[in-house]
């Protein structure tokens, strides 16, 4: 899995299986927010041959969008569930290369950041009391945070929300049928 640069988190990772971003040990991939892509091969047997009228890929539970590559092909971006595609003459018998990219919410990397020292000074509501003279001069954080806004809306010890590729990802064989009337 590779992860969009300069976000905290290492620039690769290998799974064993599928987890939320948030409940993996290293904070740069819990806290992260942005995109990251998963690629696998797998293969389809030849015991499929004569190969079924519709593959169906079914992402299962994604966190929160997905762009889906098979074989090189871009076959669209998944916002809602169910996140299924219609892979049927992309998807074939033998090695099929997968690749899926997906998008997660702007909160999991402010509630990490709300873990680190303050870089501003605020008011008991949250609100910023004078902009920072760090962020004026277009520096970075002097705290190591990531993110920078005028609001604060969670603490470091807020719910963190799932992200990532949660699956089980399937491929499901459809055999199409006329229903009579």
């Amino acid at each position: 899995m590779r992860f969009a640069p300069g976000w905290g988190a290492p620039e690769r990772i290998t799974l064993e299986k599928l987890i939320p971003w948030n409940e993996h040990p290293d904070a740069g991939v819990k806290y992260f927010s942005g995109t990251a892509t998963y690629t696998t091969r797998f293969s389809i047997p030849e015991i499929v041959d004569p190969y079924p009228e519709r593959l169906v890929l079914d992402l299962g539970r994604v966190g929160v969008v997905a762009q889906v590559k098979l074989n090189g092909r871009d076959l669209g971006t998944l916002w809602k569930p169910p996140f299924e595609l219609d892979v049927t003459g992309v998807a074939r018998i033998g090695e099929n290369r997968l690749e899926v990219t997906v998008a997660n919410l702007w909160i999991n990397r402010l509630i990490g950041d709300e873990q680190l020292p303050e870089d501003s000074q605020r008011n008991p509501n949250g609100t910023l009391k004078e902009w920072p003279q760090w962020l004026l001069e277009g520096e970075p954080s002097p705290t190591g945070r990531y993110t920078f806004t005028s609001w604060r809306l969670w603490s470091g010890d807020s719910p963190l929300v799932d992200s990532g590729l949660l699956g089980p990802v399937r491929i499901h064989s459809v055999q199409q049928m006329t229903v009579p009337r």
